[in-house]
């Protein structure tokens, strides 16, 4: 009879392997710069057909639109991390995402230029965000991501998009 090979020396070291988590991420463009959220907290993704714009708004906030008749408030990403609007073109999406926080469900918008695709990466794969350098607020920042040659900016949706934040900034514009 052959020995088979038997999975007790793997057992027997499986104490010893750190078991390396992935995530899944949502990869989009904004001005040339590549960004991922995680996949968990993505709707779905819309084609740009335009936005209501409401007066008075901060700039950040391009307007709403109706998503199968839910009014869901559309943020400019880029203005929001602190870079010029966005112009539209054709592969110019919506990114329809849930946030849940203690103290509320929230759906909002985001406009991208364009989605690229869903990536998996492994938590060992992720960088801490830089300490100095970027042009992004590091709190906004869940880490750098290697792809090929090209970075992905990880965005931490709930500090980046916060819905305590995004209503005092609303507030502050009213002001």
């Amino acid at each position: 009879m052959k020995n088979m090979p038997t999975n007790t020396q793997e057992n027997d070291n499986s104490e010893n392997i750190m078991v390396d988590k992935s995530s899944q991420f949502l990869t989009f463009t904004i001005a040339n710069e590549h960004f991922g959220m995680d996949l968990h907290q993505t709707r779905e993704i819309i084609e740009y057909a335009g936005i209501t714009q409401v007066p008075l708004m901060p700039q950040f906030i391009s307007g709403v639109i109706n998503l199968r008749g839910e009014v869901v408030p559309v943020i400019d990403l880029s203005v929001r991390l602190g870079r010029q609007p966005i112009t539209i073109h054709k592969r110019t999406c919506v990114i329809v995402i849930e946030l849940h926080t203690s103290e509320q469900h929230c759906v909002l918008g985001l406009l991208a230029d364009a989605v690229n695709e869903v990536i998996d990466i492994s938590a060992s794969n992720i960088e801490d965000a830089p300490a100095f350098g970027a042009k992004i607020r590091a709190e906004f920042i869940q880490g750098i991501a290697k792809k090929d040659d090209e970075f992905i900016v990880l965005l931490d949706a709930e500090k980046t998009l916060s819905p305590r934040e995004l209503a005092h900034l609303v507030e502050a514009e009213l002001q």
